[in-house]
């Protein structure tokens, strides 16, 4: 079992290099193919007008751009050619949250940094990564921006709940659950004020991760009032020397807006090592 086709997301952003040699180390251990697809945003030139004062600072800043989606280019090729990774790159200007999608229903697995508000080049569409994980039809991977890894899978954490979420979300990183040198499955018991429906043990989905010849443990921990599921989750993640979290990604869209789950929205935000996520 084996991703064999894996895309890439890149944007014009500091962290794209590290994401790209990220997906690389992946295409390399799963022998995958590897599509480097770069999406830039693009505003009206009157805002960059508004904002300096005149059209000099918008051609300077599409300048800069061209050179950097140049140079990332030549960075893509020349690294699959050092790898030895079979892929193709891919630039588009078209709007991020169309095209990305489309393109990531045709891959195994979706590679895509996690939101960086401090960085305006990494920019592309609103609510990007959100909208990828509901409409993409496929597992995503999100790579924390702030942190570079020099492994991931290898202690997983699967985060159980019983959802249809989380169970699309352990079969689609089966890939990567069947390599782990150890799997833990953690379920949050509900307060006890709630309802007991809510307590949903983990042995069922261990047995089956545990049929790929995966070292499988589960583990329950309690929820505790007002600290939000998502931060108990990165917490026992750092307890476990977690390199990659895999859990559901719960929301829906309304009108223009994507509205996630709370758990969904706290890892997306304060992610400290790599997400799986499905939908």
């Amino acid at each position: 079992m084996s991703y064999k086709s894996i895309l890439v997301h890149l944007d014009l952003g500091e962290s794209a290099r590290p994401r790209l040699q990220f997906a690389l180390h992946l295409a390399k251990q799963f022998d995958a193919h590897l599509t480097g697809l770069l999406t830039v945003f693009r505003p009206e030139p009157g805002s960059f007008y508004v904002m300096a004062g005149t059209a000099d600072y918008f051609a300077e800043v599409e300048a800069m751009r061209t050179e950097r989606q140049a140079a990332l280019e030549r960075f893509f090729k020349a690294e699959i050619a050092r790898e030895k990774v079979v892929g193709e790159w891919k630039f588009s200007e078209g709007y991020a949250n169309r095209l990305v999608p489309a393109e990531a229903r045709l891959a195994d697995l979706t590679v895509v940094g996690q939101h960086n508000p401090e960085d305006a080049e990494s920019f592309v569409a609103e609510q990007f990564v959100e909208n990828l994980l509901l409409s993409a039809g496929r597992p995503v991977l999100v790579v924390p921006y702030a942190v570079e890894f020099a492994s991931v899978g290898e202690n997983v954490l699967l985060a159980w709940d019983g959802s249809r979420e989380a169970t699309r979300a352990a079969h689609d990183a089966l890939p990567f659950l069947a390599r782990a040198k150890q799997v833990v499955v953690l379920t949050v018991n509900a307060l006890k004020a709630e309802a007991p429906r809510s307590r949903i043990p983990g042995s069922d989905i261990a047995e089956i991760i545990a049929r790929y010849g995966v070292n499988v443990v589960t583990e329950q921990m309690e929820g505790v009032r007002d600290v939000p599921i998502g931060e108990l989750l990165l917490s026992r993640a750092a307890d476990f020397g977690t390199d990659l979290i895999v859990m559901g990604g719960y929301g829906h869209s309304r009108w223009r807006e994507v509205v996630l789950g709370g758990a969904t929205r706290t890892i997306l935000k304060a992610m400290t090592v790599p997400v799986l996520m499905s939908h």
